[in-house]
């Protein structure tokens, strides 16, 4: 839970004067890698397992704060015992 926690908090921190889609903030590769410590290899394959929802605005890739939140949450619950 306390993994869940500092990774949601590092989420928030992102959060701060990036892009927003409603009201939502929208993150790129870039920042998922550095909050999730992943590879863009990494998150393409979860993309395309469909594990982690995205939004494709011309040739770049995007991810919603709360869509962000759940692939966290559900990641994390998986690899705790």
């Amino acid at each position: 839970m306390d993994k869940i926690l500092k990774l949601l908090e590092e989420l928030r921190k992102l959060m701060k004067a990036k892009n927003r889609l409603n009201g939502e903030t929208l993150l790129d590769n870039q920042d998922l890698c550095l909050l999730l410590h992943l590879s863009k290899r990494s998150l393409q394959r979860y993309r395309s397992s469909g594990i982690l929802p995205f939004i494709q605005i011309g040739s770049k890739t995007f991810y919603l704060e709360s869509e962000v939140e759940k692939f966290i949450r559900q990641y994390i619950d998986k690899e705790s015992p």
